[in-house]
């Protein structure tokens, strides 16, 4: 091993250990329950059904099956759904990530971009948050750099089996078939190569999808349906590019600028990693366009590719490395917050102590999966959805409702645009003023964090 390669090889580990720490910190957040993100409760339990007898067909399309399929060995022997082994293997993928980031960087540019875009993702606050949740979005992100580095050194056949996988990590992985018809133009009968590979990779690890093709087609086609509507809180977003600009800008900071103007000067050099990594940048951003549900997590598979560009320009460089201190401090900020017990685990002891297993609750989203208890979940309103009609006093009471569970993560939203959701807006008031408040909290106590949550009682 060179000097070269020695100093590499302990920048790579040093970049690693910094990302380690950043997630690890806060990665046992709301346990036992899923509290960091609610496609949790979706992905785990299913992966936990899968492990114990439940067959490997998730019967549930929203999200292709590979991520429930490497849960599996992480359920396979607790007597219920493990969030926290869950997480665990999650954030072994994030870290992969990170090195992914480097391999993509240096086979495109060199140490500098590998070094610049390994540390952007380590510190970057979205890809740090969702490498703490049981969710897809590092594993499509991991798949993105993957790919987009195999067909930058020329594996065009496996970059299609790459594609593939991804896709079965989450649909928009799909997209990478831009950068591989560019990638292999003109060599036809390599592209048809790649092409069957991404079709077996996709099979192979989401069998299900193809066998139930009806019900994946209708349930893909239901989620971006909701994601076009757009979605509660995103209601004051700017139009949609300077929205996700912003989540870009939220995930890296000021380096964002050097990746933006590097991609201008990418269009101009035209190398191979050039044409390849702006393909892919054009059409995941075109993809994005229709959306008025504006999550951070779905600019994650850009970060890459505009941090490994911040670092293809020797000049730039350095000022990126040291531009990533902003991200870095936003990302500790984070995770410190995550060191608190979360509001409504606090609620659920008291849930516990004070309120019959017997006895009716109705619970908004976000809230405690009370799946011991005899619970009404209320749906999650939303742009373009009717309002839940249980949302009254007088139905609940009717229903034999005796309490109500509620989270600032929804009635806060609500009530800044009641004009949008009357009924539910004035669910909440009428809960305040009619209601008997039993408890609350708010991240106001010592040594809590999370929405504010109150449980109310119903009274005759």
């Amino acid at each position: 091993m060179t000097a070269t390669t020695r100093r590499d090889a302990l920048l790579l580990v040093g970049v690693v250990g910094l990302a380690a720490v950043l997630r690890a910190a806060g990665i046992g957040y709301g346990l036992p329950f899923p509290l960091l993100n609610p496609d949790e409760q979706s992905i785990v339990p299913r992966a936990w059904e899968m492990a114990n007898g439940g067959g490997l067909d998730p019967g549930w399309y929203d999200y292709p099956s590979l991520l429930m399929l490497a849960l599996v060995p992480t359920q396979a022997f607790s007597s219920e759904a493990s969030y926290g082994a869950a997480r665990g293997l999650v954030l072994l993928v994030g870290l992969a990530g990170v090195v992914a980031t480097w391999w993509l960087g240096r086979a495109a540019y060199g140490r500098w971009s590998a070094l610049v875009g390994a540390a952007a993702i380590a510190v970057a606050t979205t890809h740090v948050a969702y490498s703490r949740m049981a969710v897809t979005d590092t594993l499509l992100m991991l798949g993105v750099c993957v790919t987009l580095a195999l067909l930058v050194t020329g594996r065009i056949e496996w970059a299609g089996l790459a594609l593939g996988v991804t896709a079965s990590a989450k649909y928009p992985g799909a997209l990478l078939a831009v950068p591989l018809v560019v990638a292999s133009w003109r060599r036809w009968q390599r592209l048809l190569r790649a092409g069957g590979l991404a079709i077996a990779g996709f099979a192979l690890t989401s069998p299900f999808v193809i066998i139930h093709a009806g019900t994946a087609w209708h349930d893909v086609r239901r989620v971006q349906r909701l994601g076009e509507a757009g979605w509660l809180g995103f209601e004051d977003d700017s139009v949609t590019p300077f929205a996700f600009l912003v989540r870009l800008w939220e995930a890296v900071g000021p380096v964002l600028a050097i990746g933006c103007l590097v991609l201008v000067v990418a269009l101009r050099r035209r190398s191979r990693a050039d044409v390849v990594l702006v393909s892919f940048v054009a059409v995941y951003w075109l993809s994005l366009m229709p959306l008025e549900a504006h999550f951070d997590r779905y600019v994650l598979p850009l970060v890459p590719v505009l941090a490994v560009l911040a670092g293809s320009v020797r000049a730039a460089a350095p000022f990126a490395l040291v531009l990533l201190l902003v991200p870095l401090v936003w990302s500790v900020g984070d995770a410190r917050r995550l060191t608190g017990e979360d509001t409504r685990v606090h609620a659920s002891r008291w849930i516990d102590a004070n309120v019959p297993q017997h006895e009716v609750i109705a619970a908004d989203p976000s809230t405690l999966p009370l799946a011991a208890r005899n619970a009404l979940r209320l749906r999650l309103p939303g742009p373009g959805r009717p309002e839940d009609p249980r949302r009254a006093l007088g139905v609940l009471q009717r229903a034999g409702v005796r309490w109500v569970l509620v989270t600032g993560a929804v009635a806060d939203r609500v009530a800044s645009h009641p004009e949008l959701y009357p009924r539910t807006a004035a669910f909440y008031r009428d809960l305040s003023r009619r209601a008997e408040l039993a408890f609350a909290a708010t991240d106001d106590e010592p040594g809590l964090t999370g929405p504010w949550v109150r449980v109310y009682r119903l009274v005759s």
